[in-house]
């Protein structure tokens, strides 16, 4: 059945595809999904579904709904070459960090590496300054024996792994509603004023010291409003606990 609904109730469309007879046997299950398969791809390429395509790509500035960007994370989902980062890089662990990675791997059987592979990059990129360039991605798929594209798509799903510079101190604070209703947006006001922060979106200071950026629920809506900086939280908060805990950060406390 599938029906799809286009701006205001003027379209309608069901389809009800006829259920096959149970199979009896290996043979009659290949056919059934055949015919199943054959019904799909006819309807997908009949004139009623291509009415539909071109009904749903009109302009939709009467429908009374919005949309807006939803942070997910501090960086696209795809790579951007810079100066510091790009796939000709090089990144290697310390000594120090190549005895973590060892301490990481005899967690898991030697032929499954590759359940290793966040804690390493969380491991690189803590070695990095809080962000993790492609050459770390790179030497983690070398050391877990996978294709680099397996990290990436590790790196570029989960949003601890930060894909492009952050400040010293990454400031992500809960904008979803219970922190909203309790004060969340007085208390990015408040952040903006002190690190003379402009503009709405992703932002580093000019001394490379925080980066703010906005986040969906870190759950501690119980003591909302909330930030999280770096990997520590801060709850209850008010503009004066606020400017505090910045002015702690400045003087390195």
């Amino acid at each position: 059945r599938v029906i799809r609904h286009l701006g205001r109730p003027r379209c309608l469309l069901i389809v009800r595809a006829p259920p096959p007879p149970p199979p009896s046997s290996f043979g009659e299950a290949i056919h059934s999904l055949q015919h199943s398969s054959h019904f799909i791809m006819s309807f997908l390429s009949s004139k009623a579904v291509r009415v539909l395509r071109v009904t749903s790509s009109r302009s939709s500035s009467s429908s009374p709904f919005r949309t807006t960007t939803i942070r997910h994370g501090t960086s696209k989902s795809f790579h951007i070459d810079t100066p510091d980062n790009t796939v000709d890089a090089k990144f290697d662990f310390t000594e120090e960090n190549y005895k973590r990675v060892e301490m990481i791997l005899a967690k898991y059987p030697s032929n499954y590496k590759q359940s290793g592979i966040i804690p390493l990059l969380d491991l690189a990129q803590r070695q990095s300054g809080g962000w993790l360039p492609v050459a770390a991605m790179q030497k983690v798929a070398q050391i877990c024996g996978v294709a680099h594209a397996r990290v990436y798509e590790v790196a570029s799903f989960y949003t601890m792994f930060n894909r492009t510079k952050v400040g010293t101190y990454l400031l992500q604070l809960c904008g979803t509603t219970p922190c909203m209703i309790c004060g969340a947006q007085e208390i990015k006001n408040v952040i903006r004023q002190e690190l003379n922060i402009q503009h709405d979106g992703e932002t580093t200071t000019p001394d490379g010291m925080f980066t703010l950026l906005e986040v969906e629920c870190l759950g501690a809506c119980a003591n909302a409003p909330m930030l999280q900086a770096n990997d520590d939280y801060y709850e209850c908060l008010n503009v004066e606990t606020t400017k505090q805990l910045l002015k702690a950060m400045k003087e390195g406390k």
